[in-house]
Parts: structure tokens; sequence; C-alpha cells
């Protein structure tokens, strides 16, 4: 039993308030699950600088797990994160700008230049670190502990930005570990939140592995959130993506995926595992129960709805404009 939460926002007003309403979802949801938890954010201003990459990773030589900050303020809390910018950018002298934050468990890099160079110098300079996210709009933090505290140590109430996704973990398939906390994401700017379970995980995992794919952990989530990116990597849509996965997967689940583009939820053809949707001309938001959605701003007025039985609802926003304004929800 897990909780999933998101918000998609419409209302670009509404963006400073991203991490003060996932954060009141994500309290709610402790309910559901309190071994581990975390957040996938786009778009907030102070991990995620205009016209840089960011990335995040678990592990490595990364410095006391409780040094929580941001690289940039500067205070005597910030050595190690201080430290290991210098070492990320000495591993790659044509990195510029290179910062490094800590927030609980989770170190956020970024620097001018491609994701992929940053990549690359992080894991040359701290041997045995994961990554957990890339891109140019998506900061995941995650970890152990109680979620309330762990957004404490994020400093949720003050991060921005115009969608999160937000999950609490009760641990069925694999250990309790930072690493098998989600959210998940293995793709530029991907991010796939589970509540549920996958029965045939390990047989999808091997056609993967064959076609060069490698693991991080031995989540069965991380299973579907590589499949997911494989299929868009191969230029789906990501309510192909998700079709793909409803034939293919078997188990009880639902998926809240989200993307630079989109939002989406999606559900096995029985439904089992709890989930609604509010809709506003404000923001869009997924949750497992109703409460997690009573903080929201016009939520007396929302059209709510259960996503049917392996019916994609998808939410896309354009990349081309500043504009937060997004779509009603297509589904097949």
């Amino acid at each position: 039993m897990c909780g999933i939460a998101g918000l998609h926002f419409r209302d670009p007003a509404l963006a400073p308030r991203l991490g003060e309403l996932l954060g009141g979802m994500l309290r709610q949801a402790a309910g559901r699950g309190n071994d581990s938890a975390g957040v996938g954010l786009y778009a907030d201003p102070a991990t995620v600088p205009p016209g840089q990459s960011t990335i995040c990773l678990l592990g490595g030589d990364v410095g006391d797990a409780s040094d929580v900050g941001d690289a940039s303020a500067g205070s005597a809390a910030n050595g190690s994160a201080n430290s290991v910018a210098s070492l990320v950018a000495a591993a790659d002298p044509t990195l510029e700008q290179v910062t490094a934050g800590r927030f609980g468990q989770s170190l956020v890099l970024t620097a001018r230049a491609p994701e992929a160079a940053l990549e690359a110098a992080a894991l040359a300079a701290l041997p045995g670190a994961v990554v957990i996210s890339r891109g140019q709009s998506l900061t995941v933090l995650k970890g152990t502990g109680e979620p309330e505290a762990l957004a404490a140590d994020w400093r949720l109430a003050d991060r921005g930005g115009w969608q999160g996704v937000a999950h609490t973990r009760m641990a069925t398939e694999s250990a309790v570990t930072p690493g098998g906390s989600h959210p998940f994401s293995v793709g530029s700017d991907q991010c796939l939140v589970h509540n549920g379970s996958f029965s045939n995980h390990e047989s999808i995992r091997k056609t993967l592995v064959k076609k060069g794919i490698r693991f991080d952990s031995l989540n069965d989530t991380e299973v579907g959130a590589r499949f997911v990116a494989d299929r868009l990597a191969d230029g789906a849509t990501m309510r192909q993506a998700l079709t793909d996965l409803t034939r293919v997967f078997d188990g009880f689940y639902t998926l809240l995926v989200s993307s630079a583009t989109a939002f989406a939820v999606v559900r096995d053809a029985i439904a089992c595992k709890p989930a609604i949707v509010a809709e506003t001309p404000q923001l869009v938001a997924v949750a497992s129960e109703y409460r997690y959605l009573t903080g929201l701003p016009g939520i007396e007025t929302a059209r709510i709805f259960e996503p049917d039985p392996e019916v994609v609802y998808v939410w896309e926003r354009s990349p081309s404009t500043s504009q937060l304004a997004s779509t009603s929800a297509s589904a097949r």
C-alpha cells in the first residue's frame, strides 16, 4: 500500500505554492506508507536555474546526509555540498557554473552544460552515486524516513514550479532504501510513481536488459519507469507508452507519470488501487484518496472523478510557451 499525489497547474499564479500544496497532500498520503517518500518538482526556481541542467543523486561520497541546504547560500552547513561542486567541476573543466545543494539524503547538482556531460562528471567524481533524475526542469528529492520529516529536510514548503508528484511508500517488492523509494526518474525530465505491484516485472526486466537497458534497483516500479522511458525514446507519445504498458504488464496498479510536457494517470483492468482526479480551470490534481485534495484552492467546485480501468488520461502543456495553461485530459 502506497500513497500517490500530483499537481499540474494551469494558472501561473499558483506556481509559488507548488511545494506548499504538494506538501499538504504528502502529509495526508503518509497514512498509506511511512517507510520512505519522495517528490518530483518541475521548474522549481531554487533547484533548476533557467538555461541549466540539473541532476539529482543518492549515495556516493557526498558527505553527511543531514547536511541540508543550497550550495549557493554559502553557509557553514553547506560545506560538503560546496566541496562536491568543486569535485564535479574538476572532473570536467568544460562545465560552467557548477553548484550543489544538499536536501536530506538527496544531492542536487546544476551546471550550464548538457545534462549528459554533467551526469558523467558527477559519476566520475562521486563513485557509487546513483542518478535519480536528470533534465532541464525536473528535481527529484527522496529518501527513507517519515514523510513529514523528509519534507522538512527538502524545505518543500518553499519550493515552486508548475507541476509536481509525490509518493509515500509501504514497501512490498524490495528493500526499504533511498534508492527503492519513489519517484523513479530514468529518462530526461520524466517521473513515475506507483501504487500496487507488477506480477511479471522480472520477465520484462530481462527483456529490457537484453536491449542494453541498465537498472539501479530491484524495485518493480523501476521496471515500469524503464519501459515507459524506452517507449518514449522510440518516439511514442505518453498515451501510447502507457497504453503499451497496460498490454504488457500484469498486476494491480495505479500509475502517475509526468514529463516536461505531460501529466498522466492510468490504472489496471480491475482498478482496485484507489485513485481520484480533481480538475478545475486552475489545476489538475491526482490522489489516492479524496482527503489529500481538501486543502487545494477551488476544490469545492472541482470536477472530481475516478479514472476508468485501463484508460490513459493525459493533460499536456506546450514546451514552447511560458504559460502554464494546459489542455483538458485526453483519454482512450
